[in-house]
């Protein structure tokens, strides 16, 4: 067995981010844990464009991890690591 951690980062949030969040609620039952991360500049009201997403996933979900990996990298704004760690 092995525990899956997935880094997205989404290169225009304002174009982009449906699509991805449209992908992580059709595999959400494969995520564990989910944090959201950008810079944001309270003083010059303006959030950045581009974003990470940090996901754990539940163990043996390593062919829909697979799935929505290759579901993610096609789309164009988007970079995406993985790291597994062996239990």
């Amino acid at each position: 067995m092995k525990k899956i951690i997935m880094g997205i980062q989404v290169g225009f949030r304002e174009d982009d981010v449906p699509e991805v969040q449209k992908l992580l609620t059709e595999y959400g039952c494969y995520i564990k844990t989910r944090i959201g991360v950008h810079d944001a500049e309270p003083d010059k009201e303006v959030c950045s464009e581009i974003g990470i997403i940090l996901l754990e996933f539940v163990t043996g979900a390593d062919d829909k991890v697979a799935e929505l990996e290759g579901k993610l990298s096609e789309i164009e704004s988007v970079d995406v690591k993985k790291m597994e760690f062996e239990l």
